[in-house]
């Protein structure tokens, strides 16, 4: 089994990032949208900075120890290039959201991504879709 302490922060980042896109494709196709416009237009709520730091701070109480260290690990990586529409603070919690998908991906821990993923967005993404 691997030792996931040695896999670099931007390697998890870069898994969570997909991790975290699956998850909210998953959930957005189940909610019987199929355009791809729509789709992709949906998405957005869910993968800029900005939403991924918003839906961190709902899920960061609910981590248990090693998580909160995977989650701090990547909000402490050094960025060099932030995008221009998120704050540095935004893009940093963002990262660490990412890193802590990554690391329950490869952990085998299907169920807390989704567990964590549905107190992220979905109760949000529900009163978003009632208005």
């Amino acid at each position: 089994m691997m030792d996931l302490r040695e896999i670099s922060t931007p390697a998890l980042a870069y898994l969570g990032d997909c991790v975290l896109e699956l998850c909210v494709r998953e959930h957005l196709v189940a909610r019987g949208i199929s355009s791809s416009r729509s789709l992709n237009a949906e998405a957005l709520h869910f993968v800029r900075a900005a939403a991924q730091a918003e839906a961190m701070k709902r899920i960061l109480p609910l981590l248990n120890e090693a998580e909160e260290g995977y989650f701090r690990r990547g909000r402490n990586i050094g960025h060099t290039n932030v995008p221009k529409n998120a704050t540095v603070s935004d893009y940093r919690t963002a990262t660490g959201m990412e890193v802590l998908f990554g690391y329950l991906h490869l952990s085998g821990q299907k169920e807390r991504i989704t567990e964590l993923f549905s107190a992220a967005y979905l109760k949000t993404d529900e009163t978003k879709t009632e208005q």
